[in-house]
Parts: structure tokens; sequence; C-alpha cells
């Protein structure tokens, strides 16, 4: 089967999951403690917090996060932000992503949302372009970031 086949992460997700993010910004592989099946548990019970997963020949080669947050404006219509969009580097340029980033933008239509937002670290010209060959844009809003 050559297609990709993408669903929600599940409890037995964790270990490839953290496999593929050490492709996130050089992102180490963490030792796995009660911290980190804390926070997964957080996650997968969490019903506004997705993980997508795109499996490919059974490898988990792409992911994205998106989390609906409920909102007291815009007809109380709630918002999404997607978060850590990876395809492992052998997988690149196959369409994965773009596959990944319509299933999320799926779940944000289904949950009634009136925007999606998106953040990249990225600067190469070729990243930035597919963001916006999905449809995101660079110019209705203005970012700012404070790391704490």
């Amino acid at each position: 089967m050559n297609e990709l086949m993408i669903r929600k992460a599940a409890e037995n997700d964790l270990l490839p999951l953290l496999e593929l993010y050490t492709h996130l910004h050089s992102n180490p592989f963490p030792n796995i403690d009660s911290s980190i099946e804390n926070i997964w548990a957080k996650i997968t019970n969490d019903p506004n917090h997705h993980i997508l997963l795109g499996y490919f020949d059974g490898k988990l080669v792409s992911s994205c996060v998106i989390i609906i947050i409920e909102n007291l404006t815009r007809q109380q219509r709630p918002y999404a932000v997607i978060e850590n969009v990876i395809t492992d580097p052998d997988y690149r340029s196959r369409g994965f992503a773009s596959l990944i980033l319509s299933a999320a933008k799926n779940i944000a239509e289904e949950s009634n949302c009136y925007k999606i937002m998106l953040m990249t670290s990225a600067k190469e010209e070729n990243t930035l372009n597919f963001y916006k060959r999905a449809g995101y844009n660079s110019n209705d809003k203005t970012a700012f970031i404070k790391w704490l």
C-alpha cells in the first residue's frame, strides 16, 4: 500500500512520535519516565488536542498537532492552532505534510473554527511557500513570541 494513512494518535503511538520529533529542530529523544507518560495521557485524553499521524508502509513519517480553543468572540466560534508540523526527511516532497495539514483543516472545520493559526520558525523560501500553497498567509497578523 503506497498511500499515506492518517489517523489520530493513540496511547501506543508515543514512541514512534517521539522518534519522528527528533527531526524537529534537532529535538533529542527524551527519557521515557512518568512525567512524559503523564503528559501523553493528558494529550490523548483531551478532546480538543489532536495529534495527527501519517503512516506510509507502516512507518510514521509525518505529523502535526492541532488544538481547538474555545472562544467568547466571533459568535463564540473556536479557533485552532497548528504546531509541530513534521515529515521525516527521507519522506519529504511527497505531499505527506499537505495531506496532514488538510486533515487538520477538516478537524477545524468540523469544530466550527473561524480560523487556524500556524507559525513557523523556518526561514527557507521553499518551506514558507509550502505553507502559502496550503492556504496560510503571513499578511493578516503579526506574530510575537515571548520565550519562557
